[in-house]
């Protein structure tokens, strides 16, 4: 028996291990990529997208500067997309949040394996639900 075998195995199930707890690197790489290019730079002291993770989710939200006195000084949050990544298809899944913030599945894009296909669907907001 090979001694490097059982080695090569643990190796290969933390690396297994570790797609399961998060979202990939460079799908998380690609999508913070989008966001930062999504507003011109002479805007970002107005307004922000910023991409939060969470597990297996990343979540899209746009951040506004403070534009009433009485909104005191936080910059104001709206979410605008959650990408879910399941780790067992490698397929993400497009959700949109209503007034209320809770979640609801995209149901005009399938879950899809390039997860630029569901940036570009958010980018494009064919049916006016994300931005407005």
């Amino acid at each position: 028996m090979n001694e490097t075998q059982p080695e090569r195995g643990r190796a290969a199930s933390r690396a297994t291990s570790r797609r399961r707890l998060g979202v990939p690197e460079l799908d998380l790489a690609r999508v913070q990529r989008w966001a930062e290019q999504r507003v011109p730079g002479e805007a970002l002291d107005q307004v922000r997208v910023e991409v939060q993770t969470r597990g297996k989710s990343v979540t899209v939200v746009e951040r506004r500067a403070p534009w009433r006195p009485e909104a005191g000084p936080e910059w104001s949050r709206m979410w605008i997309a959650q990408l879910r990544c399941d780790p067992g298809s490698s397929r993400w899944t497009l959700y949109w949040a209503n007034r209320n913030g809770r979640w609801h599945r995209y149901d005009t894009l399938q879950p899809q394996r390039n997860v630029q296909r569901v940036i570009d669907e958010i980018d494009e907001d064919p049916t006016a639900i994300f931005w407005g």
